[in-house]
């Protein structure tokens, strides 16, 4: 069983979408328990009528609902201890859940869940992992909007943190990873992506596979299964790949009703743009896990429906399945234990050099 706290008034619709997509994960997957927190008069109608979804859930009234133009500050004064997102926070801090998932705000949430889950020992600024469309499958891409520049070591346990999440979520016993840069040439790039190269190709994990530098078409391409990057230049090419998805999107609507010949060639060739529109359907993908907190947090896209927001609530299920904080502890106490003796032998040498 997996306990899912959800914050109900999330978004742009809050509980009229929230509620049908929790409908849709109850039908896929019935061990799925869920703690929802929300206004009583925006949820209440809605989910007596979810007769399944009621059997599963466990409702609680909030007073507050976090705005989507709220500043994280405003939010985490205002909004703590009373509103909804701050309760299924709290409900994976105090184990009464092992994931939330909200629509709602993005700065404010994770200013909420640093505040209240705090990051992991090791991990000084946490990230936000999306799981990208290739021509090869998925790919896991982070940071993509947590975490505005990035110095080596930041990097590296972004790296960490990223290979745990693909080799939960994808079943891959030695992930490769690659650090995205302006070319794949060793002497290019900023200092901080090269000195982060330096020592993961160094410390040599088991847990995963550094491939080296990848550029922005690598990412498409799935050249690797992680890409590694910080969260403005993350945040950006998300952004642009949604962005031409919808795009290519138009185009193809545009150009098969033109004439009634294109007309006749789409409904010959149907079955192929149904695959195409499946492929490029970006809820299919919908779902920002934040990654380096103690518990589990997954940020919704907060324009989706119904199917989007499931798609986000199946990720954090699939996450809990998988045990993923117990594989980013573990491959943390690895590589930090690595790391500690290579800054030994590299002051052994320096002493040694000395003489």
């Amino acid at each position: 069983m997996v306990r899912i706290a959800i914050d109900a008034m999330g978004g742009d619709h809050g509980p009229e979408v929230v509620l049908p997509g929790l409908m849709k994960v109850v039908e896929r997957r019935p061990d799925a328990r869920f703690l929802i927190f929300g206004r009583a008069e925006k949820v209440r109608p809605l989910l007596d009528g979810y007769e399944k979804l009621v059997a599963v859930s466990e409702f609680t009234h909030c007073d507050v609902a976090v705005r989507m133009d709220d500043k994280p500050s405003q939010a985490l004064r205002q909004g703590r201890w009373k509103s909804s997102m701050w309760k299924a926070i709290e409900a994976v801090k105090n184990g009464d859940a092992d994931v939330c998932i909200s629509a709602g705000n993005t700065g404010a949430l994770m200013a909420m869940s640093k505040f209240c889950l705090r990051t992991m020992a090791s991990i000084e600024r946490p990230a936000i992992a999306a799981i990208w469309p290739t021509i090869r499958g998925e790919s896991v891409v982070l940071d993509v909007g947590a975490t505005i520049g990035a110095d080596a070591h930041q990097l590296i346990d972004f790296s960490i943190l990223g290979s745990a999440m693909a080799r939960a979520l994808f079943a891959i016993e030695r992930p490769s990873v690659g650090l995205l840069n302006v070319g794949v040439e060793e002497v290019k790039g900023q200092e901080e992506v090269k000195e982060a190269g330096r020592l993961l190709r160094e410390a040599n994990l088991k847990s995963m596979d550094y491939h080296g530098f990848v550029e922005g078409d690598d990412i498409g391409k799935g050249s690797v299964d992680v890409v590694v990057t910080e969260g403005f230049s993350g945040n950006i090419a998300l952004k642009t790949a949604e962005g031409t998805a919808r795009q290519i999107g138009e185009y193809l609507r545009e150009a098969m009703s033109r004439t009634l010949r294109a007309k006749l060639g789409y409904l010959l060739a149907k079955d192929a743009f149904d695959l195409l529109r499946e492929k490029m359907d970006v809820r299919k993908i919908n779902g920002g896990v934040f990654l380096g907190l103690n518990g589990i947090v997954v940020k919704s896209h907060g324009g989706t429906d119904d199917e989007g927001f499931a798609a986000a609530v199946e990720l954090g299920y699939d996450m809990v399945q998988a045990g993923l904080l117990d594989r980013i502890k573990i491959e943390l106490d690895i590589f930090h234990g690595k790391a500690l003796k290579l800054r030994e032998k590299a002051a052994e040498d320096s002493v040694a050099g000395e003489e």
